[in-house]
């Protein structure tokens, strides 16, 4: 790996979690509901970032892996929260 991309994902991971730290700020003072599903959002996209970050740095599929994990429960959630929003219920 490259000085230059070495840097590069270092500065990226820490640019991660100065937005997770905002974003839980958001997601605890949230005004509404829908803010804090939006935070939630976010906060699912930022952690699937940072682990393809990591698969990057480390060179390992593990971490893609788990990224993939990330993003489809994080859908899975975003979508049974946006219908708990707008119907009171999950289950019909």
């Amino acid at each position: 790996m490259s000085a230059v991309l070495g840097v590069s994902i270092l500065l990226s991971l820490a640019i991660f979690a100065l937005a997770m730290l905002l974003t839980l700020v958001r997601l605890f003072k949230g005004p509404s509901a829908q803010d804090r599903v939006l935070a939630l959002d976010y906060l699912y996209i930022l952690a699937m970032l940072t682990m393809l970050t990591l698969g990057v740095r480390y060179g390992s599929e593990t971490y893609f892996d788990a990224a993939l994990l990330i993003a489809l429960f994080g859908f899975v959630g975003s979508a049974a929260m946006a219908k708990f929003l707008l119907r009171g219920e999950v289950i019909e």
